[in-house]
């Protein structure tokens, strides 16, 4: 942006409140309940998101259940 903003003092017409549309912040957050399950998975899977979750800065494990939900609301809709 090389485009400098010029502030002037003249009247800027009109003004109205906007009424607060936002929802508070505990609702921002929606938390389901977890499970916490063991599990067995193939070496090569748990390196391939390793690793992607290092290229990502995230948690590989975050990832893996990020795979497990959106196939489960994959296959919730066409059932």
């Amino acid at each position: 942006m090389k485009n400098k903003t010029r502030y002037t003092d003249e009247p800027m017409g009109e003004l109205r409140v906007v009424k607060d549309f936002l929802p508070p912040p505990d609702q921002l957050v929606l938390k389901e309940d977890n499970v916490k399950v063991t599990i067995s998975l193939k070496k090569s899977s748990i390196d391939f998101f390793k690793q992607q979750a290092k290229e990502n800065r995230t948690s590989y494990q975050k990832m893996i259940r990020e795979v497990v939900d959106w196939y489960t609301s994959h296959y919730r809709k066409s059932a």
